[in-house]
């Protein structure tokens, strides 16, 4: 019955993603290459990783939790959040920057939060996919999904996405990616100032 239920769950995304692809236009689909989008399942050098992450305590990576503290672990590929009196602990699956190059580690803050994020690549990407839109407005094709929270590290943020296959992949330019169910909640909680450190 188990199985007969996961197979019924998994036709059912099969066939709402291909549905989904086909309706989308050209900037959702995967192109080769585009660190903008996921490759597809059946590559074999994506990995996912959305089980087995382990909750954390707070104080081997923060000296307080003043205005909150946003651990990202970039290996796990899970994003902790503290609440500045400690009462709430949320864990949260994450994509991560696609490679090495593109990944900062090290520690920041919450400069501004935005609801309904536009988008605009960085030159860095407009000069590696100069095919790309400059800009993107607020709704299901903007690749920030529905919040986002800024770092003061100049083009980094985390956001949401629309496209929940990134979610526990490598597979952003930099960013830290949560799904919008994930990014709203942790918005309504996150501060301007809260502490942030990717490791």
């Amino acid at each position: 019955m188990v199985k007969k239920h996961i197979h019924i769950t998994s036709r059912r995304g099969f066939l709402a993603g291909a549905s989904a692809l086909l309706a989308s236009p050209a900037i959702a689909q995967y192109i080769p290459g585009d660190p903008l989008r996921p490759a597809p399942e059946a590559e074999p050098d994506v990995r996912r990783n959305i089980s087995g992450f382990r909750a954390l305590d707070w104080q081997p990576y923060f000296s307080n939790t003043n205005n909150g503290a946003i651990l990202v672990d970039t290996v796990s590929r899970a994003l902790h959040y503290w609440s500045d009196d400690q009462r709430v602990y949320k864990l949260y699956p994450s994509s991560v920057p696609l490679t090495e190059e593109l990944t900062r580690r090290g520690r920041t803050s919450v400069i501004r939060k935005v609801e309904g994020p536009s988008w605009s690549p960085t030159p860095s990407m407009k000069k590696r996919n100069p095919e790309w839109p400059d800009y993107i407005p607020p709704g299901p094709d903007n690749p920030l999904g529905t919040h986002a929270l800024y770092l003061s590290w100049k083009y980094y943020r985390i956001h949401g996405t629309h496209d929940t296959r990134k979610i526990g992949r490598r597979s952003s330019n930099g960013c830290i990616g949560l799904f919008n169910e994930d990014i709203a909640e942790l918005f309504s909680m996150a501060k301007v100032g809260t502490q942030v450190l990717l490791i």
